[in-house]
C-alpha cells in the first residue's frame, strides 16, 4: 500500500512539474524560463526537478513527449473522421501540418525542442506516430491503393514531409501563408505514392 502511495505521489510531482514547465516554456521559452521560479509556482524544489528528470534539458523532453503525444492523438482522430483509409493518411499528416500555427506547439516542439533535442525524428513520440503511419500505409498497399513499395520507407518520407513542413511553418514569417502552401505540396507529394491517379 505504502508502495503505491509513493508511486502515485512521485507521479504527481512529474505532472506538475511538466505542467509548470509547459507554460513557463510556452511563455518564455527554454532559454527564459527559470528552473527555480517554475518549481515554486507547483511548491517543489529543484531537486524534486533534478530527482525526476535529471536536468531542465530532461524535463523539455518530457514536455515535448506529452504535447508530441498529445499532436499525434489529435492527427489520428482526424485520420479516424475521413472518408476512407487513403484521405485519413492525408487527413493524419495535414493535421500535424496545421497544428504548426498553435503558438505552444511552435514554441516548445518545434522551435525549442530541435534546438535542444536535435533531430525530432528521432525522439520516441515520432517512432510512436511511425508506426502507425507504417501501419497505415501496408494497409493501403495490400489493398492496391499505394504502389508496392517499401512501407517503412514511405512512412519515413509522409512522415518526414508533415515534419518539415510543420518546422518551415513554425520559422516562418507569415505563418498561415506558408500553411497553404505546404499542406497542397504534402498532397501533391502523397500523391505519387497512389497506383492510380484518384
Amino acid at each position: 500500500m505504502a508502495g503505491k502511495r509513493r508511486a502515485e505521489m512521485m507521479q504527481e510531482t512529474r505532472e506538475k512539474l511538466i505542467g509548470a514547465a509547459r507554460k513557463a516554456f510556452a511563455e518564455k521559452g527554454y532559454a527564459g524560463a527559470s528552473m527555480d521560479d517554475l518549481t515554486a509556482a507547483v511548491g517543489l524544489t529543484r531537486g524534486a526537478l533534478y530527482h525526476n528528470f535529471g536536468d531542465k534539458r530532461g524535463l523539455l523532453a518530457a514536455v515535448v513527449n506529452t504535447i508530441d503525444g498529445e499532436m499525434a492523438e489529435c492527427a489520428r482522430r482526424a485520420a479516424l473522421k475521413a472518408a476512407d483509409p487513403w484521405e485519413g493518411l492525408l487527413a493524419e499528416g495535414v493535421a500535424y501540418i496545421e497544428m504548426a500555427l498553435d503558438p505552444e506547439v511552435q514554441r516548445i516542439v518545434l522551435l525549442d525542442g530541435p534546438a535542444v533535442l536535435g533531430d525530432p525524428s528521432q525522439w520516441p513520440s515520432q517512432n510512436a506516430c511511425l508506426a502507425f503511419t507504417i501501419e497505415a500505409v501496408e494497409g493501403l498497399i495490400a489493398d492496391g491503393v499505394m504502389k508496392p513499395v517499401d512501407a517503412e520507407a514511405a512512412a519515413r518520407l509522409l512522415n518526414g514531409a508533415a515534419l518539415n513542413a510543420a518546422l518551415w511553418i513554425a520559422a516562418s514569417e507569415a505563418p498561415e501563408a506558408v500553411l497553404a502552401k505546404a499542406v497542397e505540396a504534402f498532397r501533391c507529394l502523397a500523391a505519387g505514392f497512389l497506383a492510380r491517379p484518384r
